[in-house]
């Protein structure tokens, strides 16, 4: 990986801002890591307290709480020299927006509990009122440190590769010149200037809107005193805006920021009126919404309803420039009926997500991760036709090490194939223009069955999920929204061809969505295969999902919510059978959250009856490990790098008979209960193995794994004395193509 520290920072050691947990506490102790030598071996069974109560509020951390956690460690990748510096940057605005999302659905939800009257706890007994006011500290803290690594940190380093971003004060006269003919071109003939009085009052704003509050005087066009006005930032327009090559300085790319280019303009939108303060703020409103089930007889025109509804939620979090005055922001405040404590004050741009733009305009990709060329099978290249690939053997991706492009290729094949008679397909987030969907189409349009099950409640996707449905249903498929009061969450494919005379099923399970893009930026695991039990239960669910009656019987594959928790269960209660029998216990869970009680409490009785058990939780956890007789055989890890880490795995030892099942389902209630999930066993030994080896190398990752301690915050794994070793690029060497 490239090396893009900024040199001038090793002679600046303030600009080293320090790893900080939940509670702003300096995190200074980082252990090497453990390498886990006794993995599969018999470790001395602690005395577990044979009075304890698994059940113990004590025993869990708040989830809310722990996604914060998660939000925090994607922050800190911004202040890791590792990443080049571009990425850094990038790392930065994925936890304006992940926060922007935490606001939007988690602390709303908490929001309406308090206003509802609504004291409901989850397992860790922490009030609704209680966790709002340790969120609000957490992330006032946060956010202030987010802008200071921004203003102290990124912008310097940037500037000192050539990349530089232009506050008002710096423009040189030329450029001054250029915004004013930029304003008078782009922003004014769009702009709308909302003057505030009884006949205009407070307009409703846009969730997450650029806008400005305005201080004026004098008197406008019809006489009236001046007051208060409200600016809108036409949302059509770039939030960033490249300065032309002739007005930089040499060897540098400049860039403005539109809230600029409107402050320095404001009085031209108010003629004959004195400007006395121009500040830019911005709302997050809910925007989580439920639909009844008993109260909605066609679910697409429902959601067309309440994605309007979204736009204009109840606030939840009010950000303005850190010098507006008081007084406007106890206006705004009150406005949106929000406290002092939903009120945050920004060192810079209130809409920073919208800098990723940066991040595509810059042709600099010694600033980036290098690239790579994603790697194919060589069960692939064998075989002219993918179903005679798939037909001699199961065959796994592991995403973005390994293409996706397998996967589009065989819809494509599929849809063109005359042999081919039906296909059915779960969609959930699939992108705008999908070549999956294209090939669906193109099936449809070709004669075949077609059925698709898109599950229109995929949150923030649920417009372009609406469009694919209106799509297909042109197109001749038949589309069906799934079960009304649980979201299709399986990633599933079946494939029907005519082979020989009899009719032979193909059928692709993954962990993650059927989107390319997501693909390339995911870790994720797609198992193509042709096994008659496999694909005959992938039929089975599809047929449920589409038709009505009882569960059918579903042999290979684990299904929610029928048999998957129970069964997870199970698995986990088996491993501590085997250590209470003096056996070999080990257990690997690979997923994004660990939150379900009765999965928790399974995992604390396998470590008490001396199970190791190894959790990679990339974001919430509500276990708390390494309690003495509880879990002190418990180790979570979260991995933050490059990649989102997004496979769902669980490994299980089962006394020398090892089982390895991925899944679309996370440890939460939601994927148990809630969703339809599949949870498919890896039959094929080779490949159960080379999953099992993937895991491990996480295990000891020291470069990029955090380890969570009993008292909740995170550290982060140094190598210490021992070789480095990252398993995102670990992975990328042993299953990307060579360059």
């Amino acid at each position: 990986m490239e090396d893009s520290r900024n040199p001038d920072q090793h002679d600046h050691p303030d600009n080293a801002l320090p790893v900080e947990n939940l509670a702003g506490e300096t995190v200074s102790e980082q252990p090497a890591p453990r390498l886990n030598q006794t993995r599969a071996g018999i470790k001395p069974k602690a005395i577990p307290d044979p009075e304890a109560d698994l059940s113990d509020p004590g025993l869990y951390f708040n989830r809310e709480l722990s996604q914060l956690q998660f939000n925090i460690r994607v922050l800190e990748q911004a202040l890791d020299e590792a990443h080049p510096l571009l990425n850094r940057l990038m790392f930065l605005l994925i936890f304006s927006s992940n926060m922007d999302e935490f606001f939007e659905i988690r602390v709303a939800g908490l929001k309406n509990q308090v206003a509802l009257g609504d004291e409901s706890t989850g397992a860790d007994g922490r009030s609704p009122r209680s966790v709002l006011a340790e969120i609000g500290q957490a992330a006032h803290r946060q956010v202030e440190r987010q802008y200071r690594i921004l203003n102290e940190v990124l912008i310097p380093a940037l500037e000192s590769q050539g990349l530089r971003f232009r506050r008002r004060t710096q423009w040189t006269a030329e450029q001054h010149a250029w915004v004013g003919e930029y304003f008078e071109a782009e922003i004014m003939p769009v702009i709308s200037p909302i003057g505030l009085d009884p006949s205009h009052p407070f307009p409703r704003l846009v969730n997450k809107s650029l806008n400005f509050i305005v201080q004026l005087e004098g008197k406008d066009a019809f006489g009236r005193e001046g007051g208060l006005a409200i600016l809108p930032a036409p949302r059509s327009l770039p939030r960033v805006i490249a300065l032309p090559e002739a007005l930089c300085e040499a060897g540098f790319t400049e860039y403005v920021f539109l809230s600029s280019m409107i402050h320095a303009h404001a009085d031209e939108v108010f003629p004959g009126m004195e400007v006395r303060g121009c500040y830019q703020f911005r709302l997050t409103r809910n925007a989580d919404f439920s639909v009844d089930p008993e109260e909605v007889s066609d679910l697409a025109s429902a959601l067309r309803g309440e994605l309007l509804a979204r736009r204009y939620g109840s606030g939840v979090r009010l950000e303005v420039a850190s010098n507006c005055p008081d007084v406007l922001t106890d206006f705004l405040l009150k406005q949106f009926v929000l406290d002092e404590a939903d009120l945050y004050r920004v060192d810079g741009p209130v809409n920073l997500t919208r800098m990723m733009s940066v991040l595509g305009d810059v042709d600099r990709p010694e600033l980036l991760y290098r690239s790579y060329t994603p790697g194919v099978p060589k069960a692939l290249s064998r075989h002219e036709s993918l179903f005679a690939a798939i037909a001699a053997g199961d065959i796994l991706l592991h995403h973005p090490f390994q293409t996706f492009t397998p996967v589009e290729e065989l819809m494509r094949e599929a849809a063109r194939d005359p042999h081919v008679l039906a296909i059915k397909q779960t969609l959930y987030r699939t992108g705008a223009d999908s070549p999956i969907v294209n090939a669906l189409v193109e099936a449809a349009g070709n004669g075949k069955e077609v059925t698709v099950v898109i599950e229109l409640r995929a949150r923030f996707d649920e417009a372009d999920n609406l469009a694919l449905a209106s799509r297909l249903q042109e197109a001749g498929a038949i589309v069906i929204y799934g079960v009304m009061a649980y979201k299709t969450h399986a990633k599933m494919m079946h494939i029907v061809r005519r082979e020989r005379g009899k009719l032979r099923h193909y059928a692709h399970l993954g962990t993650g969505n059927y989107h390319s893009k997501t693909a390339k930026l995911y870790t994720d695991y797609s198992l193509l295969t042709a096994r008659p039990g496999l694909c005959e239960d992938v039929h089975r669910v599809f047929q449920q999902l589409s038709g009505m009656g009882r569960a059918r019987q579903i042999d290979t594959l684990l299904h929610a919510p029928f048999t998957l928790h129970e069964r997870l269960v199970e698995m986990i209660e088996r491993e501590a059978e085997h250590a209470g029998q003096g056996k070999r216990a080990h257990l690997i869970i690979k997923c994004n959250a660990l939150t379900e009680p009765r999965l928790i409490q399974a995992l604390y009785h396998a470590s008490r009856a001396g199970v190791e058990c190894d959790l990679i939780i990339r974001g919430m956890c509500c276990l708390r490990p390494g309690l003495p007789g509880i879990s002190e055989n418990i180790r979570v890890r979260s991995v933050v790098g490059r990649f989102l880490e997004h496979t769902r795995v669980f490994h299980f030892h089962n006394d020398g008979k090892p089982e390895t099942w991925c899944s679309s389902a996370d440890f939460m209630a939601r994927n148990m209960f809630h969703r339809v999930e599949t949870c498919f066993p890896l039959l094929e030994k080779k490949i159960a193995a080379r999953v099992r080896k993937d895991l491990e190398t996480y295990l000891v990752d020291n470069c990029q794994s955090w380890r969570l301690q009993p008292d909740g915050h995170y550290v982060k794994q140094q190598p210490g004395d021992v070789a480095a070793i990252s398993a995102q690029e670990t992975l990328l060497y042993a299953y990307a193509a060579r360059a």
